[in-house]
């Protein structure tokens, strides 16, 4: 979490409070200094998305991310690295509307982050998908990451890999399967509540 000093002036809005910026509409606002990058793929929004919902296949575009491991709807571990080293954490999907958004936030410590996608149609009936992200370093590493040189880098790694993902689903051209779910504040809404469990053991029949 960012330091008390940061707090006040990076928080646009309370985490879950909608923002307009831009006329784009923010479930959960990201704060004041991130990383911007948009790119337009030559597919329709649903396509998009539904192949970023498939974490497991971006090490096959990625130059950094070496696997993911699906552990539940809402979490993933993700390991990245170059060559022989290797760094493993948690993202924790925090929104997911199918076809619009999907923000998280990484359950690491040292240092944190968080960001978001968008996915919005374009006139020639393709995708423009915009990430945002916000690291939350600490210690010496904090400073580094305040500098310019830092933030071109990290905007320049965020760019390549949309476009790295660009080329991978045009190449495909269609989906290689979807997760349609929607989920806020971290949980999996269901489309029908499950009924409440009964006290009296079910045993099996047959």
């Amino acid at each position: 979490m960012a330091h008390e000093e940061d707090a006040h002036q990076a928080v646009p809005d309370a985490p879950g409070t909608p923002a307009d910026v831009d006329g784009v509409t923010r479930r959960r606002p990201l704060r004041e200094r991130h990383v911007e990058e948009t790119v337009e793929v030559a597919v329709p929004v649903r396509t998009a998305y539904n192949q970023w919902t498939q974490f497991k296949t971006f090490p096959r575009f990625s130059t950094v991310v070496q696997g993911v491991e699906q552990v539940r709807p809402a979490l993933t571990a993700w390991t990245i690295g170059y060559g022989p080293l290797r760094h493993r954490f948690a993202v924790e999907i925090l929104e997911q509307d199918p076809d619009a958004y999907l923000a998280w936030r990484g359950l690491e410590q040292h240092p944190s982050h968080q960001g978001e996608v968008e996915f919005r149609p374009t006139e020639s009936g393709g995708t423009a998908i915009t990430v945002r992200m916000f690291l939350q370093p600490r210690g010496a590493a904090r400073i580094l990451t305040r500098s310019s040189r830092a933030a071109r880098l990290t905007a320049r790694l965020v760019r390549g890999e949309l476009v790295n993902f660009k080329r991978f689903i045009e190449g495909l051209g269609q989906e290689g399967g979807a997760w349609r779910g929607t989920i806020r504040n971290g949980r999996v809404q269901h489309d029908h509540p499950e009924p409440p469990r009964s006290r009296v053991a079910q045993w099996p029949v047959g």
